[in-house]
This record gives structure tokens, sequence and C-alpha cells, in this order.
């Protein structure tokens, strides 16, 4: 029974400190989320956030679970210690040093570890000094000023604030991975995007009272949404097994190998990261139009604006193109080819090296497109039940096409889906990864996990 693992969970006392210990971390990160910054109106930063919820700023705020409106001391967020990583990743692929080092095991990790902290304090510096620099002169809509006392103080004081935040946020990441359950930094961003949820029923159930929601339609939504999730959760999982032989090994009196295993290649190899770079790509337009007044740049804003097809077709398109780059800087077909051969490993009917490393990367090629496709359709399908389809906006055919087309696709069926793409494959994945620690645990201690006739896979 469900109720039983549960109490199980709190009849060990290691896992119910583990428990106790990450939900209260996560618990001082809200705290700090709604601290303000010195120096700055909160009421007028929400009313620019609101009038910027399509650009940067919302997506931004979004993963800071609203301590960006609020211009809370954990106004940064996490975001920093992603932009670091990434950045290592990349830089891993095109600096030797930084590749041996991912080679030589903990050591190297940790080495690794300490380079992205010092990455996220520079991250940190940069992001709070444009931050601090480029909202002395802003007001609200109303005319009001943003900052109250500008000058240098403001600036020095904004940057040690938000960096000192963002420290302490990364540090409160690595303790819950280490002391807790879970990876700390994703449930980090988990609980940012959550804490949204309560708002988000409470304004539906007031459309419903005043009679500009359906109840029909928000049951509609309720299991469109449980059906997003299924499908997220089987794709999560969903992997291509390659058989594995390893051939028998004699090493003094002892037999190695001989054994059958298999290569899992999960589908979704890149995860929600080629998502959060196609987001941020699609919104930098906007972005730079909100902070300047050419006209052009208005123009390009308006045409890529969500609900146009140009924007549907920019972000699809690079959502494939990420999901390919980052999965080739995460996996090398090569390096696995010549691992399975160094330790006496083939695949049936396929000779190692070279041969090896090219069926891995045809098939690795396959399944990243099925990814794509995947994570293309659940990004982009909240946004067509919000904004539609607007076909009017295609170039020479959008105008005589229009007449035609129902309004729930041209128009959208004006549902709020409150977990866009990008958050909803972060909640599920989080989730299933915070399900498998737990599940492992109440395992590894002869206790009955959450599943009788299964394991949850993680995202990792």
């Amino acid at each position: 029974m469900l109720s039983e693992s549960f109490r199980n969970i709190f009849a060990i006392p290691d896992l119910r400190k583990r428990i106790m210990f990450t939900f209260a971390l996560l618990a001082v990160y809200r705290i700090g989320c709604i601290i303000p910054t010195p120096g700055v109106d909160p009421s007028v930063l929400l009313e620019i956030i609101e009038s910027a919820r399509n650009t940067m700023l919302g997506f931004v705020n979004t993963f800071t679970g609203g301590s960006l409106e609020r211009a809370a001391i954990f106004a940064l967020g996490i975001m920093p210690y992603i932009t670091s990583s990434i950045i290592l990743q990349l830089l891993t692929v095109v600096w030797p040093y930084l590749e041996k080092l991912s080679k030589e095991g903990e050591l190297g990790r940790r080495k690794i570890t300490q380079y992205t902290r010092y990455g996220t304090l520079v991250v940190s510096i940069i992001q709070s000094t444009g931050i601090a620099v480029g909202i002395q002169n802003v007001t609200s809509p109303g005319g009001a000023p943003l900052v109250t006392h500008p000058g240098v103080g403001f600036v020095l004081l904004t940057v040690i604030t938000l960096t000192a935040g963002c420290a302490f946020v990364m540090w409160l990441g690595e303790q819950i991975s280490e002391r807790g359950i879970g990876n700390g930094i994703s449930l980090i961003i988990f609980a940012g995007i959550v804490i949204g949820l309560p708002g988000a029923i409470g304004s539906t159930y007031t459309k419903i009272e005043s009679g500009s929601l359906n109840a029909l339609v928000v049951i509609i939504l309720i299991a469109f949404m449980v059906l997003v999730t299924a499908f997220i959760v089987y794709m999560e999982k969903a992997q291509r097994r390659i058989p594995v032989q390893y051939a028998k090994r004699v090493v003094g009196r002892k037999v190695y190998g001989g054994q059958n295993t298999y290569l899992p290649l999960r589908v979704n190899t890149g995860g929600v990261i080629p998502v959060i770079f196609a987001s941020s790509v699609v919104m930098v337009p906007p972005t730079i139009a909100g902070l300047f007044e050419a006209e052009f740049l208005q123009n390009v804003a308006t045409a890529i604006s969500w609900g146009k097809p140009i924007y549907y077709l920019i972000y699809v398109f690079t959502i494939i193109f990420f999901c390919y780059f980052y999965v080739s800087i995460i996996f090398n077909p090569q390096d696995t080819a010549e691992n399975m051969r160094k330790y006496g490993g083939f695949i049936p009917g396929i000779r190692s090296g070279r041969r090896t490393a090219e069926y891995i990367d045809r098939i690795l090629t396959r399944l990243t497109l099925i990814g794509a496709i995947y994570l293309a359709a659940v990004s982009v399908l909240p946004e067509l039940m919000l904004f539609g389809f607007q076909v009017d906006a295609i170039p020479f055919i959008g105008e005589a096409l229009d007449p035609y087309t129902p309004k729930f696709i041209s128009q959208g069926l004006g549902i709020d889906f409150y977990f866009g793409g990008t958050s909803l494959l972060i909640i599920v994945g989080v989730a299933m990864d915070f399900v498998q620690q737990v599940e492992s645990q109440l395992v590894m201690r002869n206790y009955d996990g959450f599943l009788k006739k299964g394991r949850v896979r993680g995202r990792r």
C-alpha cells in the first residue's frame, strides 16, 4: 500500500532526517525569496515584470520562484549556477585540460565543481552589476521610479546582496545533494516553479465563480494535464537497449566477463536543457525590443511573439538543433565504443572499434530526433492552448486561410495553462528522480518501495 510506504519512510531514522533536512533547506530558500533587496521598490518592479511577462524577465522570474518580481535577495536564484555549468560543459569539448579532468574520476569531478563555483560567482557579479546599473533609471508604466536612491552606493550594495544571495542558494543546493535526498539544484528549481501552483488554483476558482471560465473547461484542462504528465513520464523512462556481450578473461585464477548486458540509450538524452536554450533564444528579441524603441526591433518582436507562425517555427527548430548539439557534447559514441573494446565487450554482429561507434551514433541520431520532436510537442502544446496558431500571420496565404480556420485553432482555447512545457518537464523529471532515490533508500533497507512490480528510473 502507498500509505505503508510513507510510514516506512518515517520509520527509518536516517531517511527521515534526510527528508526533513531537505524540506528545511527548501523552506530557508523560500524565506530568502521574499526578503527584498534594499533600495528597490517591489511594487514598481511587479508592474514592470507583469508588462514583460513574455520576455526574458518573465522566463527568469518563473525559475526563481517569483523572487525576481519581489526584488528579493535571491532574485538571481540558481540560474547563474546553471549558466556556469553549461559553460563548463561546452568548454570540456574544446579545452583539453577540462576534457582530461572529466576523465579522472572523483578528483576531476571535484575540480570541475570548484571551477563551476568560481564561474557562478563571476556570472552573478556580471548579472547583478548589469541589473543594478540598468534599473536605476527605470520607471513603471505609471511613471514611478524603480530605484529610490540611485548612485554608486546602490550599485555596490545590490551587487554584494545579489551575489551573496546566489552563492548562498548554490550552497543550499549542494547541502541538499550531500546530506538530503535528491539533486539540490533541481529541487530548488522545482520549489520555485511549484510555489505558484496555489495562486494559479485560486485564480482559476475565482474565474469559475465569476462565470468567465466554464467548469467543464477546467475538467478538460485537468484531464489534459494528466495525459501530458503521463506522456512525459513514459518518454522520460523510454530507452533503447543495445545488447552487449563481454568475452571471458582469465586473470590469475579468476575468470572475468562472459556475461550479457545492454547499453541503455535514453530517448530524451539531453533532458530539459535544449528547451531552456531554445526558450532563451526566442525571448532575446522581445527583451531587446523592450530596452530600445527602434521600429525595426518592435516589428521583429511582434512577428515572433507568442501565437505567431514564425515563433513556433523558430522555437521548434531551435529545440531540435540544441537537442543534437547538447547530446553531441554529453555523449561520445567513439569513447563508448573504445571503452567497450578495452573490457572485451562487443555488440553481436557488429565489429568492435569504428563500426561499433558508427552503429551507436546511428541509433543515437534516430533517438535524438524522436526526443527532439517529443520536447517540441510538449513545449508548444500549452502555448497553442493559450494563444492558438494565428493563421492570418502566414505570408501570402494566411489571410485567405484564416476565414476557413476554426477559432479554437487560430485564437486558442483561452485556457491559462499554468505549467508551461519547460516547467512541466522539470517538475516531472525532478519528481521522478526524487521518488527513485527514496525508493532506493527503502529497498536498500529491505522495505517495500512505492512500486511493487518495478522500479522508477530517474532522469540520470
